[in-house]
């Protein structure tokens, strides 16, 4: 037997004998190492996030690379010679899709390593609103905008423009301790926007941080058949368990119609075109013909003057007066919905199979839930039809008022948060250099991550909390292999 099996052999068998308190192993379930069906690419290394669908023809990968440049290109302020690519801001919080999603995945917010940072962060955004009423109803937008900034607080802007302010964000250390006696902490951050440029903002204004998610496996995602969403919370309620997710009904721009949420970490956004283009508009400035107006408030004067100078050099020049055309957002959809998922090498190690037991004995896939069939995606041939293992059920959940952010998004509430994919997390280290979690990135690692979950998963973490070590190393290493 060769040297380097024989040492794998040994290392496997010292890793089941490390592990006496589990009962036994789930069963590795045949095609969860392959979690994007047919679309699953092999790489794991630093790109395992940016390659287009396995079984995407030759043909069709070519608007998939156009789309790509799209998505990785900065766009530079108008007019340009670069007429392609002009139309930056005024305000905006990156230059690129992938300035917030670097090598297509997770974004991160600034170190802080005295626990105070004042680095203004990028992959890292704050929404912000009012409470809607009577007078002011949220309406298609799922959201009253604050009045002087806006529903996205930006702290960038192109040249004469004033940038709406600065962020600071500060962590305080929350100690506690496993069952075992195994200290931990959780870092709780508190933030404040600073320096506002167009004054103080409205005294009831709702603020919540997101970082940028992975964006590997959106068009399967959006081919889950809507039944299916609504299946998993009827079962749900049927367990009396506790987890009664419930799905957000959000306006989509594109097909001008109300329908489920799937992507953002309230659900708020019911399709990958619509999120597309809502991500070039907030976050890049880039207008399009699904969202045709910067957001340039009333208080925001040299934001009007700008986008109204911009609108007559367009005229002058005989262009459209949005920043992106029809086709150049379709191949850039086109991209962001085709991106793979990669492989799982691991699914079937007796360490990564102990620590499955473990998520489900702990009722983490209730919610998590591992195994769709995608349904027929129209121009999506690819992805249509497909066994996924994505790790989510697209609800929204009430997780407890740790991670609450106290802002509705359409019929999400401050407590409610999607339960959020979790395909490819163990590959967020090597792909961007850190594991920070959550939707703020408060959670250092994935054992913190599990420990800030509260509400409805409040007895899987308690759960969590009563594994022994070798437990606890199972699960995680269980996570790491999806």
């Amino acid at each position: 037997m060769p040297l380097k099996h024989s040492l794998r052999t040994a290392m496997v068998a010292a890793v089941a004998l490390s592990l006496p308190a589990i009962a036994g192993t789930a069963d590795f379930e045949p095609g969860e190492d392959l979690p994007g069906g047919r679309t699953t690419t092999s790489d794991q290394g630093r790109n395992a996030f940016s390659y287009p669908a396995a079984n995407l023809s030759v043909d069709r990968q070519t608007p998939f690379f156009i789309g790509n440049s799209f998505f990785k290109k900065n766009w530079v302020e108008a007019p340009a010679s670069t007429t392609g690519r002009d139309g930056l801001g005024p305000h905006f919080i990156a230059r690129s899709c992938a300035g917030c999603h670097i090598l297509d995945g997770r974004g991160a917010p600034p170190p802080a390593p005295d626990g105070i940072n004042t680095a203004q962060p990028v992959g890292l955004l704050f929404r912000l609103s009012i409470p809607a009423t009577a007078e002011r109803p949220a309406g298609k937008d799922g959201v009253v905008p604050e009045p002087s900034y806006g529903s996205q607080f930006n702290n960038a802007a192109v040249t004469g423009i004033t940038a709406e302010g600065a962020v600071e964000i500060r962590y305080t250390e929350q100690p506690g301790q496993f069952a075992d006696g195994t200290p931990y902490s959780l870092r709780r951050p508190s933030y404040r926007l600073h320096d506002l440029a167009y004054g103080p903002m409205h005294p009831e204004t709702q603020v919540s941080p997101r970082v940028a998610p992975a964006v590997i496996g959106l068009g399967l995602l959006e081919a889950v058949p809507e039944a299916g969403l609504l299946a998993a919370a009827a079962r749900q309620a049927e367990e009396g368990l506790g987890i009664s997710g419930r799905p957000n009904r959000v306006w989509d721009a594109g097909k001008q119609d109300w329908a489920v949420g799937r992507f953002g970490w309230k659900a708020n956004v019911a399709t990958v075109r619509h999120q597309t283009a809502g991500a070039f508009h907030g976050d890049i400035g880039i207008t399009s013909t699904l969202f045709p107006h910067e957001e340039c408030m009333p208080a925001q004067t040299d934001c009007l003057e700008r986008q109204q100078r911009e609108a007559e050099w367009r005229r002058g020049r005989g262009e459209p007066e949005v920043d992106i055309d029809d086709r150049t957002l379709d191949r850039t959809v086109f991209y962001t919905t085709t991106l793979a998922v990669p492989a799982r090498p691991d699914a079937r190690d007796p360490q990564v199979l102990a620590g499955k037991r473990l998520f489900h004995e702990a009722n983490c896939a209730s919610c998590h839930t591992p195994r769709h069939v995608t349904g027929d995606l129209p121009g999506y041939p690819e992805l249509s039809n497909q066994t996924i293992y994505p790790y989510t059920d697209l609800l929204l959940h009430d997780m407890g008022e740790g991670l609450a952010d106290s802002r509705p998004d359409f019929d999400a509430d401050g407590r409610e948060w999607r339960t959020p994919p979790l395909w490819g997390i163990g590959r967020v280290k090597t792909v961007n250099g850190h594991t920070f979690f959550l939707h703020d990135g408060r959670a250092r690692n994935l054992m913190e991550a599990i420990l800030w979950h509260g509400g409805e998963a409040e007895a899987a973490k308690s759960r969590v909390l009563g594994f022994s070590q070798a437990e606890r190393d199972a699960l995680i290493r269980f996570l790491e292999s999806l």
